[in-house]
């Protein structure tokens, strides 16, 4: 079964997952960890518990989700997998940084893309690709219908939705994907966001503001 360990990185307050179960394989979710005290407190909790790295995988090409991209692969010569459509917004990586006050070398490309059907393995573990555009063009979300849990990057937060403001971004869309992608999934199934704390797809489809007015 899938164990989950959120890091809280970077200045965006931007949640890293990583994922792991009884082979100690484990993939690693939106590296956002930008200071060497970040990128540390990662490596330290995979050496640790002597887990295996074997993927990293972004939700989507946001600069929060990317500046660990580089660290992580040369760290642990994993495969970077993400969805194709948020090419761009990796080779926009270092516009985006300025934009924020923040510098960072260029973010290396995808190795391999995933999209909306996709299955993506490790240890004995399975991952779903949701296709969820809308807070990008490229967003996708990673479920697991064995431990019930949702990777969903910022496509969905507890009482919110993702900002569709930014390079991709498409609120009609994003309403969409939510409502024909995600809230046909269980109402059980806990919701584990880019940032901020954990929800359920049940409490959301039942008190979210965005989602109970349509």
């Amino acid at each position: 079964m899938i164990q989950i360990n959120r890091f809280i990185f970077n200045p965006f307050q931007e949640n890293t997952y990583v994922l792991f179960d009884e082979t100690n394989e484990c993939v690693i979710v939106d590296a956002g960890c930008y200071t060497s005290e970040e990128q540390a407190e990662l490596e330290e909790f995979i050496s640790s518990n002597k887990l295996i790295p074997k993927l990293a995988i972004n939700t989507h090409g946001h600069i929060d989700h990317i500046l660990g991209n580089k660290f992580v692969k040369d760290k642990w010569g994993v495969e970077l997998l993400g969805n194709p459509e948020d090419i761009p917004l990796l080779q926009s990586a270092v516009n985006q940084a300025l934009m924020f006050g923040l510098s960072v070398d260029d973010v290396p490309n995808f190795d391999k893309f995933i999209n909306n059907g996709d299955t993506i393995s490790f240890g004995k573990s399975e991952l779903k690709v949701i296709g969820t555009p809308g807070h990008s063009r490229g967003g996708i979300c990673l479920y697991s219908p064995e431990a019930n849990f949702l990777l969903a990057g910022d496509t969905l937060f507890k009482a919110s939705i993702g900002r569709t403001d930014l390079p991709g971004g498409n609120y009609n869309q994003l309403i969409q994907s939510i409502n024909e992608n995600l809230l046909t999934l269980p109402e059980s199934v806990v919701v584990y966001s880019g940032h901020g704390d954990p929800s359920t797809l049940g409490w959301e489809k039942n008190n979210n503001p965005f989602l109970t007015k349509q």
